[in-house]
């Protein structure tokens, strides 16, 4: 699914904390509420000259927390942001302490250049890296694999770590009978910034 914030606007400047809350009411009313597979929600910023980082707030980073918290199918990706809006976009997720995927993304939906905007502590990259890696993954594999050499003693704290990564919505998460397993937002590589 794709949003495009030059349609909920009307304007290649996006500025304000008022604007962005009223972009962030357009673009939940813009949602289906049920979709079967979790999957990314593209944020195109494509045509967007600005977009100061009080807007970015109060609409993209406000979207993302509202998806997470109501554990939403749709995973919030910002595309075809300019360097100008990337860094404000870097400047709220530094001071909010989050990360959020970024890429480019072309008409028919080939994604290139993905990114994280924002930083993970070391224990979180790391588990990035490896659902990344693998694909695909779940607690018990990545304990079985990399719990020795990373002196975790239980599943509980990779089940943590993965967790934490799919409430910060980056990576998705699936449900298979009673387990729950773990996959890449967008399937090309990404790098932390």
């Amino acid at each position: 699914m794709r949003i495009s914030l030059m349609q909920v606007s009307d304007s290649a400047v996006l500025a304000g904390a008022v604007n962005g809350k009223v972009a962030f009411a357009e673009m939940i009313k813009n949602i289906p509420e049920t979709v079967a597979v979790p999957q990314p929600l593209f944020l195109d910023f494509g045509s967007i000259n600005v977009a100061t980082a009080s807007y970015l707030r109060e609409s993209v980073f406000a979207l993302k927390s509202y998806l997470r918290t109501k554990s939403s199918s749709y995973y919030p990706v910002v595309a075809n942001a300019n360097a100008d809006v990337w860094d404000e976009l870097s400047v709220i997720a530094n001071a909010k302490n989050d990360v959020i995927v970024t890429c480019e993304l072309t008409d028919d939906d080939v994604t290139t250049n993905v990114e994280l905007v924002g930083n993970l502590d070391p224990k979180q990259q790391m588990t990035f890296e490896l659902v990344l890696k693998f694909d695909e993954v779940d607690a018990n594999s990545l304990m079985e694999q990399f719990g020795e050499s990373e002196k975790t003693k239980s599943t509980t704290a990779w089940n943590n770590r993965l967790a934490s990564l799919a409430s910060r919505g980056i990576i998705r998460e699936y449900t298979k009978g009673r387990s729950k397993y773990y996959r890449p937002l967008l399937m090309e590589s990404v790098h932390g910034n």
